[in-house]
């Protein structure tokens, strides 16, 4: 199986999205930029434990994944290209990036969510392009439970039912991929995070210049 394509594109992906969300998490007040519904879940959280007006801007990443899938779905349509979106996504995460190096967010909380809002706001436009192109891509590549929902059939098919075995190991394979991808992206992204706190975002940007630029070669 050559990484090239769909399966490059998978792989990227999965592993840019993995590794975004983490580091949003881990050094952005544990907000989610890929899964953003996750955002709920800690929201409530934070409430039950006495949270503050902290706990309260989770829910602000949920208006600004709508306007970026809406933009994302106007990008497509205006430049009849999927791969505009992918260099949008690339060049926000370059943003995001370069400005948690000249402004760190450790000096201001607004600044912070400012950074992980325009993480965000790239993510979104990667759950764009997953719904807009879903050949593209084996499967989603912001979040793995479908995916993962997928292998487990395919699993069962390929033990209990012979006949479709073949099948069933072509689709392991593909979600595999994106599986791996983002639990990559998710382990690089926590030690990075770690090490660098909302800096480490500008790491992201080079992986999704080169899908972008693996679309383009494909286009041409």
């Amino acid at each position: 199986m050559r990484f090239q394509g769909i399966h490059y594109t998978t792989l990227l992906l999965s592993a840019v999205a993995g590794y975004c969300d983490t580091v949003t998490f881990v050094a952005g007040d544990t907000i989610f930029s890929a899964h953003v519904t996750g955002n709920f879940i800690v929201f409530a959280y934070q409430i039950i434990k006495g949270g503050d007006i902290q706990a309260w801007i989770k829910l602000i990443t949920f208006p600004v994944f709508i306007i970026a899938v809406m933009c994302g779905g106007r990008l497509s349509e205006k430049s009849g290209e999927k791969r505009r979106i992918l260099l949008a996504e690339a060049l926000l995460l370059v943003v995001a990036g370069i400005l948690a190096y000249v402004y760190p967010e450790s000096n201001n909380k607004g600044i912070m969510y400012l950074y992980v809002m325009i993480v965000v706001f790239a993510l979104g436009l990667q759950n764009a392009f997953g719904k807009l192109f879903p050949k593209a891509t084996y499967g989603p590549t912001t979040v793995m439970t479908g995916n993962v929902t997928q292998a487990s059939l395919d699993i069962r098919n390929l033990l209990i039912n012979r006949t479709v075995a073949p099948v069933a190991l072509i689709s392991i394979k593909k979600q595999a991929i994106a599986i791996t991808g983002f639990l990559t992206g998710c382990v690089s992204g926590a030690l990075c995070a770690a090490e660098f706190g909302l800096k480490a975002i500008l790491a992201a940007a080079l992986p999704m210049l080169l899908c972008y630029l693996d679309e383009r070669r494909n286009i041409e």
